[in-house]
């Protein structure tokens, strides 16, 4: 099974609910810690109400002293103290195979991080995760510079994000140009790879990022090894976004289909 550790998105296509559904999709249990509610839909996040720490605390407390939690995804934390208490719960219970999404803004730009949570976040995450997942912007915030955009560049930063202490990055390049979108993966020792997929126009591309981190998640909850985790991983990403307009939801960015593979398409026909 896979835990994640974010916050609610009341339109469901990100955060939590979209953790879940990618979970399922992968046929692995998933169970969910909350660190904080958001109002939101396709068009933006209106209101942030952060979860107490204490009550956090309970929540990872009640999941690791009963379920056998083979795999964690981080997303939203929105705040310093959620972030240390996420990472002294991860600390407390020994979690494995760890996956962090630094998420900062959400698709529709509206900001889900307090600015001083980013330091937290580099001092008390990255040393516990198994993969960071940024994309292009957050990598860059994370290191306090601009936005890379060479496979140079790209790769200089996922090595200043390894220095900081994260043991493998994966900084997703969805954010780029061009007619394919990939991704670099950046394992503890040096070895590189890299993940290209076609780069499909949509709008609705709410929930990317935490749809890929815990499809990561799944993979290595199942018992994969991170590079096929990864891959695995950025296979069914592409799908999901290439058949996003298929289930056009909201008015804004919409979700990606998570479901791509068992639902009929728009036409009746099967996948």
């Amino acid at each position: 099974m896979a835990l994640t550790i974010a916050g609610s998105d009341s339109s469901g296509g990100a955060g939590i609910q979209a953790d879940l559904k990618t979970f399922a999709a992968h046929q692995v249990y998933g169970a969910s810690v909350i660190v904080a509610l958001t109002a939101q839909n396709t068009m933006g996040v209106t209101a942030i109400h952060a979860a107490p720490a204490d009550f956090v605390t309970q929540q990872i407390d009640a999941v690791f002293s009963d379920l056998d939690v083979a795999a964690v995804k981080i997303g939203m934390l929105a705040t310093v103290d959620v972030i240390r208490t996420v990472a002294a719960g991860l600390k407390r219970h020994k979690a494995r195979n760890i996956v962090l999404d630094p998420v900062m803004v959400a698709a529709s730009g509206s900001r889900l991080l307090e600015e001083n949570a980013v330091e937290a976040i580099r001092t008390e995450l990255f040393p516990l995760a198994t993969l960071i997942t940024p994309n292009l912007p957050e990598a860059a915030a994370l290191l306090g510079t601009s936005m890379a955009e060479t496979d140079d560049a790209i790769d200089e930063q996922a090595e200043k994000l390894m220095a900081l202490g994260a043991a493998n990055v994966l900084i997703k390049g969805g954010h780029g140009t061009g007619d394919t979108s990939t991704d670099l993966l950046l394992l503890a020792g040096g070895a590189r790879q890299r993940f290209s997929a076609p780069r499909y126009q949509t709008r609705n591309t709410h929930g990317t990022g935490c749809t890929l981190s815990s499809a990561i998640a799944a993979g290595l909850a199942k018992g994969l090894d991170l590079p096929e985790a990864v891959g695995h991983a950025k296979t069914y990403i592409t799908a999901a976004i290439a058949a996003a307009d298929q289930v056009p939801v909201g008015h804004g960015h919409g979700p990606v289909h998570h479901f791509h593979h068992w639902w009929d398409r728009s036409d009746g026909s099967k996948p």
